[in-house]
């Protein structure tokens, strides 16, 4: 019977050992993010991550055990090896291949690959392939080959076919089915991380105050079973820290204003609206609120001309989040999106709803495929009455991976908005300042490495921005035309510097611009802290309707409004006002960010509000 033991002390060294290389090759293909730790420090990455690294092995060696100690009890039975092999080496491949899809997906998002990123590979996967085609493949093929023939050798090296074990006599029977428990139980014990209360989670790897060491401790493929689960769970709020009337009492203190008003910027309360939705158009790309220059130098004037808000951060960092926050006004969830629950989704309010009920025709275009990510059942959900995706353009024309370029898109939109009835609500997203940041023509900035493809993608969407807006002057509809510019998401880029959990990552632009704007506003800026979802409430309240079933959306325009913003990723949350902002780390149960480390008392009060925030915001998504 010990004999199985070694054997399975054997396999387990093997992928111990395996996910060691895994790790250590993360923390080199990133080695950026660490210059400034201590090797020391790196070096606990492999301490912390042990307890996850058992819990992984045990999952990978519970059904080879239950098919073994099953022979033991099965008369002529033997365990065949040659079985176990295959099974052994195609966990190998697909392991391997899940951490070249992570390191991917952590350049690009930050956190580690999650059931998200399937949920985009199998709803949508043209789309996810465009997303990943700036992946340097050749690079990632080496990396795949070595993590194969890591794994191979440690096969080779350390498993052998197990000793056949003595003839089942009738007196060990009773040891054999005591040692069976014994093993698999222990090996249960691996995978829920001990008997304590509370079994295995991401924070059990959490050890540092660098966040991508905390990272890189984590088990990849633990983490997307984790995922995989609670994203199965959704009618259980996992934000819950407090009464759920203290959290309403906290969240709905934040939207109370002394009176309920509005600086009436427009001339008119019943103008025509062209809301342009930017992809990845942070706030770093422009001079005025970035100090980049050069990348957006029409934009860079449309700010001095029209009117800005300059302290606006987006919900999330994902465009469904962005397209959700911006039309609906609300919240991102945290570890999840609620376009994955359309029939929740339907439920939330729109600006399109309510101006259509106004007498607005509305429409929607997009150079993508509109089932990307649930855009369509979000758009076709909120009275909009036209719909054009890339399924309405020529197949020339589809020349970038995502679908058409942004100039067509703006020129097409142009065109139907000369036959539509007034006043029209036509919103726009776009998506050439999008990985693999491809264009039509050549990259202004170069295209060596990506941050030089990126400014190239924002100039050129800069341009037709400035095309467009310049063939819109001649059309007789301009003058009562209201043109909001505002970014779906930030992005790390250009200055490939802020990390996911920093709030420059979600500093956008939001702009009013037209001769709509009465004169005694154009140029000028306002600096009051918001988010995107505030400009469901700023915008109604510019015509003169009401906005209280926006509930997450203030007026950014009411001089008693509060200034604060709240933003998410994938599991944690920022909180902000005009002097201090915090970020925090659901998993790990740690403040990532801290602008003013010295105020303890505001610190914990901002954090208090966060964590209320994010649990109401949870709550009512349960409840929709």
């Amino acid at each position: 019977m010990f004999k199985s033991l070694i054997f399975f002390a054997r396999m387990a060294l093997c992928w111990l050992l395996y996910f060691a290389f895994d790790r250590a090759l993360f923390l080199l293909i990133f080695k950026e993010k660490t210059v400034n730790i201590p090797l020391e420090e790196m070096a606990k990455t492999f301490y912390y991550g042990l307890r996850l690294d058992l819990s992984m092995t045990a999952y990978v060696l519970s059904i080879p055990m239950l098919f073994y100690f099953s022979k033991w009890f099965i008369p002529g039975q033997t365990f065949n090896y040659q079985r176990f092999k295959k099974y052994h080496f195609t966990l190998l491949f697909l392991f391997s291949l899940l951490s070249i899809i992570n390191f991917n997906v952590y350049r690009e998002w930050g956190a580690k690959v999650n059931v998200r990123a399937f949920d985009y590979l199998l709803r949508s996967p043209n789309e996810a392939l465009a997303s990943s085609a700036s992946s340097p493949l050749g690079f990632s093929f080496l990396i795949f080959s070595a993590l194969v023939i890591c794994g191979w050798c440690l096969q080779r090296w350390l498993l052998r076919a197990p000793q056949p074990e003595p003839d089942k006599q009738a007196g060990r029977f009773v040891y054999r089915i005591a040692f069976a428990i014994l093993v698999l139980g222990f090996n249960f014990l691996l995978i829920r991380g001990g008997t304590g209360v509370s079994p295995n989670n991401q924070s059990m790897a959490y050890f540092s105050k660098h966040p991508f060491l905390n990272q890189a401790a984590v088990n990849t493929h633990w983490n997307l079973s984790s995922s995989f689960l609670a994203s199965k769970n959704s009618h259980k709020n996992p934000y819950e820290r407090m009464p759920f009337s203290t959290a309403a009492n906290i969240v709905d203190t934040l939207y109370q204003v002394k009176n309920d008003s509005t600086l009436q910027i427009l001339k008119t309360d019943r103008p025509n609206i062209v809301l342009i939705l930017l992809e990845s158009f942070t706030a770093q790309l422009t001079s005025r609120l970035g100090q980049e220059q050069g990348i957006t130098p029409h934009f860079d004037q449309l700010m001095e001309d029209g009117f800005l808000f300059s302290s606006i951060y987006a919900a999330g960092n994902r465009t469904d989040k962005g397209l959700v926050g911006t039309l609906s006004g609300h919240p991102t969830l945290g570890t999840g999106s609620i376009v994955k629950w359309p029939e929740k989704m339907e439920k939330l309010p729109a600006i399109s709803t309510d101006l259509k009920t106004k007498g607005y025709s509305t429409s929607f275009y997009y150079g993508g495929e509109s089932e990307f990510d649930n855009y369509k059942a979000f758009i076709l959900g909120h009275h909009y009455d036209q719909l054009i995706d890339k399924n309405h353009f020529q197949q020339k024309d589809m020349n970038s991976k995502w679908g058409v370029y942004d100039g067509m898109v703006f020129q097409r939109q142009l065109e139907d908005l000369r036959q539509s009835p007034q006043p029209f609500f036509s919103t726009l997203l776009t998506l050439t300042n999008h990985e693999p940041f491809e264009l039509p023509s050549k990259h202004r900035f170069g295209k060596a490495d990506l941050v030089q493809k990126f400014k190239s993608t924002a100039y050129y969407t800069d341009s037709c921005i400035h095309s467009y807006l310049q063939q819109a002057k001649k059309e007789s509809w301009y003058a009562q035309t209201l043109f909001v510019f505002i970014a779906d998401h930030g992005h790390v880029y250009p200055k490939n510097k802020y990390e996911v959990y920093m709030p420059e990552r979600y500093h956008i632009p939001l702009l009013f611009y037209g001769e709509v704007i009465k004169e005694e506003f154009r140029g000028k800026s306002w600096d009051l802290t918001g988010s995107q979802q505030d400009l469901a409430a700023t915008l109604l309240s510019q015509l003169g309707l009401p906005s209280k079933h926006f509930k997450w959306s203030k007026n950014l325009l009411n001089p008693s409004a509060q200034s604060f913003a709240f933003f998410t990723w994938d599991d944690g949350f920022g909180f902000l006002n005009k002097e201090h902002c915090v970020t925090f780390d659901n998993q790990g149960k740690q403040l990532l960010y801290n602008s003013q480390p010295t105020q303890t008392n505001e610190t914990n009060r901002l954090l208090q509000i966060g964590k209320a925030y994010l649990q109401e915001v949870y709550q009512q998504f349960i409840n929709l």
